[in-house]
Protein backbone atom coordinates (compact mmCIF):
# COMPACT_ATOMS: atom_id res chain seq x y z
CA UNK A 1 0.00 0.00 0.00
CA UNK A 2 1.38 3.52 -1.12
CA UNK A 3 -1.50 5.97 -0.70
CA UNK A 4 -2.03 7.94 1.96
CA UNK A 5 -5.07 7.36 4.36
CA UNK A 6 -7.50 10.12 4.72
CA UNK A 7 -8.89 9.48 7.79
CA UNK A 8 -12.35 10.71 7.94
CA UNK A 9 -13.03 10.30 11.50
CA UNK A 10 -10.22 11.92 12.68
CA UNK A 11 -10.90 15.06 10.40
CA UNK A 12 -14.18 15.00 11.02
CA UNK A 13 -13.41 15.14 15.01
CA UNK A 14 -11.54 18.57 13.63
CA UNK A 15 -14.95 19.90 12.33
CA UNK A 16 -17.05 18.83 15.39
CA UNK A 17 -14.57 20.63 17.36
CA UNK A 18 -13.93 23.71 15.10
CA UNK A 19 -18.11 23.64 15.78
CA UNK A 20 -17.95 23.59 19.01
CA UNK A 21 -15.79 26.34 19.30
CA UNK A 22 -17.94 28.61 16.89
CA UNK A 23 -20.95 27.57 19.34
CA UNK A 24 -19.66 28.62 22.50
CA UNK A 25 -18.63 32.19 20.43
CA UNK A 26 -21.94 32.50 19.47
CA UNK A 27 -23.10 32.05 22.98
CA UNK A 28 -20.66 34.51 24.57
CA UNK A 29 -20.52 37.00 22.17
CA UNK A 30 -23.79 36.99 21.14
CA UNK A 31 -26.37 35.01 23.42
CA UNK A 32 -27.32 33.08 20.52
CA UNK A 33 -27.47 28.91 20.85
CA UNK A 34 -27.89 27.52 17.36
CA UNK A 35 -30.96 24.92 17.29
CA UNK A 36 -31.30 22.13 14.89
CA UNK A 37 -34.36 20.08 14.68
CA UNK A 38 -34.89 16.23 13.68
CA UNK A 39 -38.01 14.89 12.10
CA UNK A 40 -38.34 11.15 12.32
CA UNK A 41 -41.61 9.87 10.68
CA UNK A 42 -42.18 6.07 10.98
CA UNK A 43 -39.79 3.69 12.78
CA UNK A 44 -37.33 2.33 10.44
CA UNK A 45 -34.19 0.80 12.13
CA UNK A 46 -31.36 2.56 10.75
CA UNK A 47 -32.89 5.87 10.34
CA UNK A 48 -33.58 5.77 14.40
CA UNK A 49 -29.95 4.89 14.49
CA UNK A 50 -28.96 8.08 12.08
CA UNK A 51 -31.23 10.58 14.32
CA UNK A 52 -30.48 9.18 17.48
CA UNK A 53 -26.71 9.64 16.50
CA UNK A 54 -27.32 13.18 15.06
CA UNK A 55 -29.03 14.18 18.35
CA UNK A 56 -25.95 12.97 20.60
CA UNK A 57 -23.45 14.78 18.27
CA UNK A 58 -25.36 18.28 18.48
CA UNK A 59 -25.81 17.88 21.92
CA UNK A 60 -21.69 17.56 22.56
CA UNK A 61 -21.09 20.66 20.37
CA UNK A 62 -23.50 22.34 22.42
CA UNK A 63 -25.87 22.97 20.36
CA UNK A 64 -29.83 22.77 21.21
CA UNK A 65 -31.63 19.70 19.98
CA UNK A 66 -35.22 19.11 19.11
CA UNK A 67 -36.50 15.66 17.94
CA UNK A 68 -39.06 15.20 16.52
CA UNK A 69 -40.90 11.65 15.96
CA UNK A 70 -44.09 11.12 14.09
CA UNK A 71 -46.17 7.32 13.40
CA UNK A 72 -45.98 5.88 10.44
CA UNK A 73 -49.12 6.75 9.24
CA UNK A 74 -49.31 10.46 9.83
CA UNK A 75 -50.76 12.64 7.20
CA UNK A 76 -49.07 14.76 4.80
CA UNK A 77 -50.98 17.77 6.19
CA UNK A 78 -50.03 16.99 9.88
CA UNK A 79 -46.02 16.65 8.57
CA UNK A 80 -46.05 20.04 6.71
CA UNK A 81 -47.85 22.02 9.63
CA UNK A 82 -44.97 20.36 12.00
CA UNK A 83 -42.57 22.27 9.25
CA UNK A 84 -44.53 25.10 9.30
CA UNK A 85 -44.14 25.58 13.28
CA UNK A 86 -40.08 25.16 12.64
CA UNK A 87 -40.05 27.43 10.15
CA UNK A 88 -41.46 30.01 12.45
CA UNK A 89 -39.79 29.18 15.66
CA UNK A 90 -36.67 31.31 16.01
CA UNK A 91 -34.98 29.16 18.43
CA UNK A 92 -34.48 26.50 15.46
CA UNK A 93 -31.91 27.15 12.88
CA UNK A 94 -31.62 24.08 10.58
CA UNK A 95 -34.35 21.50 9.93
CA UNK A 96 -33.99 18.01 8.63
CA UNK A 97 -36.61 15.15 7.70
CA UNK A 98 -34.99 11.96 8.03
CA UNK A 99 -35.33 10.07 4.30
CA UNK A 100 -36.57 7.86 3.23
CA UNK A 101 -40.25 8.86 4.04
CA UNK A 102 -43.65 6.44 4.45
CA UNK A 103 -44.29 5.74 0.45
CA UNK A 104 -47.71 8.13 1.24
CA UNK A 105 -45.67 11.22 2.13
CA UNK A 106 -43.79 12.76 -1.21
CA UNK A 107 -40.53 13.91 -0.59
CA UNK A 108 -39.95 16.89 -2.62
CA UNK A 109 -43.52 18.46 -1.50
CA UNK A 110 -41.67 17.67 2.35
CA UNK A 111 -38.21 18.85 1.41
CA UNK A 112 -39.48 22.32 -0.21
CA UNK A 113 -41.80 23.04 2.63
CA UNK A 114 -38.97 23.58 4.76
CA UNK A 115 -37.63 27.42 5.08
CA UNK A 116 -34.62 27.06 2.12
CA UNK A 117 -32.52 29.28 5.04
CA UNK A 118 -33.02 26.43 7.68
CA UNK A 119 -32.80 23.64 5.27
CA UNK A 120 -29.42 21.96 6.37
CA UNK A 121 -29.83 18.71 3.82
CA UNK A 122 -29.19 21.40 1.01
CA UNK A 123 -31.97 19.70 -0.70
CA UNK A 124 -34.29 21.62 -0.99
CA UNK A 125 -34.74 23.33 -5.04
CA UNK A 126 -33.88 26.70 -4.14
CA UNK A 127 -30.68 25.83 -2.63
CA UNK A 128 -30.00 23.78 -5.83
CA UNK A 129 -30.40 26.07 -7.96
CA UNK A 130 -28.00 28.77 -5.90
CA UNK A 131 -25.45 26.15 -5.73
CA UNK A 132 -26.04 25.78 -9.53
CA UNK A 133 -25.76 29.41 -10.37
CA UNK A 134 -22.80 29.93 -7.58
CA UNK A 135 -24.26 31.47 -5.51
CA UNK A 136 -24.80 31.53 -1.39
CA UNK A 137 -27.03 27.91 -0.57
CA UNK A 138 -27.41 25.89 2.07
CA UNK A 139 -25.13 22.86 0.42
CA UNK A 140 -25.84 18.83 0.77
CA UNK A 141 -23.48 17.61 3.77
CA UNK A 142 -22.09 14.65 1.84
CA UNK A 143 -20.16 16.77 -0.92
CA UNK A 144 -19.62 19.53 1.71
CA UNK A 145 -17.35 16.32 3.81
CA UNK A 146 -15.62 15.45 0.82
CA UNK A 147 -14.47 18.85 -0.67
CA UNK A 148 -13.55 19.83 3.25
CA UNK A 149 -11.21 16.76 3.19
CA UNK A 150 -9.85 17.87 -0.19
CA UNK A 151 -8.80 21.13 0.85
CA UNK A 152 -7.96 19.49 3.49
CA UNK A 153 -5.41 17.22 1.65
CA UNK A 154 -4.55 19.51 -1.08
CA UNK A 155 -5.30 23.39 0.04
CA UNK A 156 -6.02 24.56 -3.38
CA UNK A 157 -7.88 22.50 -6.08
CA UNK A 158 -7.57 24.83 -8.36
CA UNK A 159 -6.88 23.53 -11.96
CA UNK A 160 -7.02 19.89 -10.69
CA UNK A 161 -8.92 17.25 -12.90
CA UNK A 162 -11.90 15.96 -10.89
CA UNK A 163 -14.05 12.96 -12.35
CA UNK A 164 -16.99 12.26 -10.36
CA UNK A 165 -18.85 8.75 -10.87
CA UNK A 166 -21.91 9.04 -10.52
CA UNK A 167 -24.79 11.59 -11.19
CA UNK A 168 -27.34 11.55 -7.95
CA UNK A 169 -29.21 14.86 -6.72
CA UNK A 170 -27.86 13.80 -2.96
CA UNK A 171 -23.48 13.57 -4.09
CA UNK A 172 -23.00 13.94 -7.41
CA UNK A 173 -24.42 16.95 -8.97
CA UNK A 174 -23.40 18.87 -5.86
CA UNK A 175 -20.33 17.64 -5.68
CA UNK A 176 -18.98 18.86 -9.19
CA UNK A 177 -20.82 22.18 -8.35
CA UNK A 178 -18.70 22.86 -5.15
CA UNK A 179 -15.46 21.62 -7.33
CA UNK A 180 -16.50 24.05 -10.10
CA UNK A 181 -16.41 26.97 -7.44
CA UNK A 182 -12.80 25.73 -6.48
CA UNK A 183 -11.37 26.50 -9.63
CA UNK A 184 -11.46 22.74 -10.80
CA UNK A 185 -12.34 21.06 -14.16
CA UNK A 186 -15.31 18.49 -13.65
CA UNK A 187 -16.51 15.62 -15.06
CA UNK A 188 -19.77 13.57 -14.44
CA UNK A 189 -19.90 10.07 -15.27
CA UNK A 190 -21.84 7.20 -14.24
CA UNK A 191 -22.24 3.54 -14.61
CA UNK A 192 -23.48 3.77 -18.58
CA UNK A 193 -20.66 6.25 -19.55
CA UNK A 194 -18.47 5.30 -22.40
CA UNK A 195 -14.77 4.49 -21.98
CA UNK A 196 -15.61 5.01 -18.05
CA UNK A 197 -12.00 3.46 -17.18
CA UNK A 198 -9.94 6.04 -19.77
CA UNK A 199 -12.31 8.95 -18.38
CA UNK A 200 -11.39 7.53 -14.87
CA UNK A 201 -7.43 6.98 -15.43
CA UNK A 202 -7.04 11.02 -16.19
CA UNK A 203 -8.28 12.43 -12.85
CA UNK A 204 -5.96 13.95 -10.48
CA UNK A 205 -9.10 13.69 -7.66
CA UNK A 206 -11.51 10.71 -8.70
CA UNK A 207 -14.56 10.65 -6.66
CA UNK A 208 -16.87 7.40 -6.12
CA UNK A 209 -20.18 7.90 -5.65
CA UNK A 210 -22.41 5.33 -8.03
CA UNK A 211 -23.75 2.64 -5.18
CA UNK A 212 -22.68 -0.20 -6.56
CA UNK A 213 -19.58 -2.51 -4.33
CA UNK A 214 -16.30 -2.14 -5.60
CA UNK A 215 -16.80 -1.40 -8.93
CA UNK A 216 -13.85 0.86 -9.60
CA UNK A 217 -10.81 -1.09 -9.21
CA UNK A 218 -6.81 0.38 -9.06
CA UNK A 219 -6.24 0.06 -12.99
CA UNK A 220 -8.80 2.75 -13.34
CA UNK A 221 -6.97 5.39 -10.92
CA UNK A 222 -4.11 7.68 -12.26
CA UNK A 223 -1.02 7.05 -9.83
CA UNK A 224 -0.73 9.64 -7.29
CA UNK A 225 -4.45 10.79 -7.78
CA UNK A 226 -6.76 11.60 -4.79
CA UNK A 227 -9.52 9.08 -4.19
CA UNK A 228 -12.82 9.86 -2.23
CA UNK A 229 -15.00 6.46 -1.76
CA UNK A 230 -18.70 7.74 -1.01
CA UNK A 231 -20.02 4.34 -1.51
CA UNK A 232 -21.23 2.68 1.36
CA UNK A 233 -22.20 -1.46 0.43
CA UNK A 234 -22.83 -4.40 2.34
CA UNK A 235 -21.90 -7.55 1.06
CA UNK A 236 -21.66 -11.08 2.28
CA UNK A 237 -18.15 -11.61 4.33
CA UNK A 238 -15.70 -13.79 2.17
CA UNK A 239 -14.36 -15.82 5.03
CA UNK A 240 -17.25 -15.81 7.98
CA UNK A 241 -20.49 -17.33 6.48
CA UNK A 242 -23.91 -15.68 7.02
CA UNK A 243 -21.80 -12.50 7.76
CA UNK A 244 -21.46 -9.02 5.76
CA UNK A 245 -18.65 -6.37 5.55
CA UNK A 246 -18.76 -2.72 4.65
CA UNK A 247 -17.00 -1.79 1.02
CA UNK A 248 -17.13 1.20 -1.00
CA UNK A 249 -17.68 1.75 -4.28
CA UNK A 250 -13.19 1.34 -5.25
CA UNK A 251 -11.80 -1.72 -4.62
CA UNK A 252 -9.67 -0.76 -1.52
CA UNK A 253 -6.56 -2.77 -1.88
CA UNK A 254 -5.54 -2.54 -5.33
CA UNK A 255 -6.65 1.57 -5.68
CA UNK A 256 -3.86 2.53 -2.91
CA UNK A 257 -1.46 0.75 -4.40
CA UNK A 258 -1.95 3.36 -6.78
CA UNK A 259 -3.20 6.31 -5.60
CA UNK A 260 -1.57 9.05 -3.56
CA UNK A 261 -4.26 9.01 -0.75
CA UNK A 262 -7.64 7.40 -0.56
CA UNK A 263 -10.60 6.92 1.93
CA UNK A 264 -11.00 4.41 3.78
CA UNK A 265 -15.09 2.56 3.93
CA UNK A 266 -15.83 2.61 6.67
CA UNK A 267 -14.05 5.35 8.27
CA UNK A 268 -13.44 7.72 5.49
CA UNK A 269 -16.54 9.92 4.30
CA UNK A 270 -19.03 8.68 6.52
CA UNK A 271 -18.12 10.51 9.74
CA UNK A 272 -17.86 13.97 7.81
CA UNK A 273 -21.68 13.91 7.22
CA UNK A 274 -22.94 14.22 10.14
CA UNK A 275 -19.99 16.67 11.22
CA UNK A 276 -21.30 18.43 8.08
CA UNK A 277 -24.71 18.38 9.38
CA UNK A 278 -23.58 20.40 12.47
CA UNK A 279 -21.41 22.76 10.38
CA UNK A 280 -24.77 23.79 8.45
CA UNK A 281 -27.04 24.30 11.64
CA UNK A 282 -23.96 26.72 12.66
CA UNK A 283 -23.80 28.70 8.85
CA UNK A 284 -27.44 29.05 9.16
CA UNK A 285 -27.49 30.36 12.32
CA UNK A 286 -25.09 32.57 11.60
CA UNK A 287 -26.30 34.31 8.12
CA UNK A 288 -29.94 33.86 10.39
CA UNK A 289 -28.09 36.73 13.08
CA UNK A 290 -26.00 38.63 10.11
CA UNK A 291 -23.08 37.43 12.03
CA UNK A 292 -20.23 36.34 9.78
CA UNK A 293 -19.76 32.61 8.52
CA UNK A 294 -17.54 30.24 10.70
CA UNK A 295 -14.10 30.09 8.86
CA UNK A 296 -13.64 26.45 7.36
CA UNK A 297 -16.87 24.91 7.62
CA UNK A 298 -18.60 26.48 4.81
CA UNK A 299 -18.15 26.28 0.82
Amino acid sequence: MNAKIIDGKAFAATVRDRVAGTVERLKAEAGITPGLAVVLVGEDPASEVYVRNKGKATLEAGMNSYEHKLDADTPEPELLALIARLNADPAVHGILVQLPLPPHLDPDVVINAIDPAKDVDGFHISNVGLLGTGQKSMVPCTPLGCLLMLREHHGSLSGLNAVIVGRSNIVGKPMAQLLLGDSCTVTIAHSRTRNLAEICRNADILIAAVGRPEMIPGDWVKPGATVIDVGINRIPHPRDKGKTRLVGDVDFDSAAAVAGAVTPVPGGVGPMTIACLLANTVTACSRAHGLPEPQGLTS
